[in-house]
């Protein structure tokens, strides 16, 4: 929300002129205040029908910030949800995943379009996903648990190595700790990335948290000039106003190459957790039972690299990673 209202005050700082009303905090979020509202043009979440009706009869333009609805039948700004769940995919399957996991919310719209995206990528690329789908709120304690046993008993039955995608951080994290109940091991069993890059979610993770983040500045700017034009008495678009994704953020959740060979799969491990030191592939020879020509081969049928190529990789992602870090 803090970034995408930056997006907004940006854009209306280059532009000039506005003035902005914040609403209260209120128990009842409807935008029905705004029927009596003496304003130009108003930025909303529209959530639910009722709140559609109330924005497709106001006399000023209105420009829907959420996706909760197919069609609220006002101009749309958001965050393309497909598209997120296509990079999330993608940063799995550049892991060499082929069996994948997505764990969302019945009847929430978002969480919908996320798995479609991802779940879309990963049969395009030939891989094979599970979808576990959750009541979005909890009306107690028990049902808490419930979902708990459900997602437990949904990891234990997946087969491995697995690359699982949640709808929210806060959903990836559920993941983690489930994971951590049934003794899987993260990343090397299962891979897990959550979307919102929410830091505190993220950081706090264990291990920490891979996440896809949202442009949601983007969305702000992109609102914000769309309801200019529209106070300008510009015609609505017919479609809503998607914008794609920022980035993955990498965290240690997905930090691993997915190898069905077991050699493979040690060595890759091993790589991993020594890129501080000097080493080589012979190093690696040393620690499976197959001479160093049979491990380039097997490199080559799992991940699509020799081993030396690998070493390089990671090392320079590791690079990467702490130049990023650096304030």
């Amino acid at each position: 929300m803090e970034r995408l209202m930056h997006g907004v005050m940006d854009y209306a700082r280059q532009h000039g002129g506005w003035v902005f009303t914040k609403l209260p905090e209120r128990l009842n979020p409807s935008i029905d205040w705004l029927e009596n509202w003496k304003g130009d043009g108003a930025l909303a979440f529209v959530t639910t029908k009722a709140d559609a009706r109330i924005a497709q009869a106001l006399k000023i333009p209105l420009v829907n910030l959420t996706a909760h609805l197919a069609d609220p039948g006002v101009p749309t700004a958001m965050v393309d949800h497909e598209a997120t769940g296509r990079i999330a995919a993608e940063h799995l399957l550049e892991r060499k995943f082929r069996r994948f996991g997505y764990y969302g919310t019945k009847g929430v719209r978002y969480s919908q379009m996320r798995r479609e995206g991802f779940t879309e990528a990963v049969t395009e690329a030939g891989g094979q996903c599970e979808v576990l789908l959750v009541p979005s709120s909890f009306s107690s304690a028990s049902k808490w648990e419930e979902q708990e046993e459900l997602l437990d008993e949904w990891l234990k039955g997946m087969s491995l190595p697995v690359g699982v995608m949640a709808s929210t951080d806060l959903r990836a994290a559920m993941v983690l700790e489930a994971c951590a109940r049934v003794g899987l091991r993260v990343p090397e069993d299962v891979a897990v990335i959550g979307v919102d890059n929410d830091p505190v979610v993220c950081e706090s993770s264990h291990p920490p948290l891979s996440s896809v983040s949202r442009n949601d500045y983007e969305v702000g700017w992109r609102a914000a000039e769309l309801l200019h034009r529209l106070m300008d008495g510009e015609a609505a678009p017919n479609h809503a106003v998607m914008v794609g994704p920022d980035t993955v953020v990498a965290r240690r959740s997905t930090d691993t190459l997915a190898a069905e060979d077991p050699m493979v799969a040690k060595a890759v491990k091993y790589i991993g957790s020594h890129l501080h030191e000097a080493f080589g592939v012979e190093r690696l020879v040393g620690l499976v039972p197959v001479s160093r020509r049979r491990l380039e081969q097997k490199f080559r049928e799992n991940l699509g690299m020799t081993p030396s190529e690998l070493i390089t990789r990671m090392r320079v992602e590791k690079a990467k990673g702490l130049l990023e870090a650096e304030p």
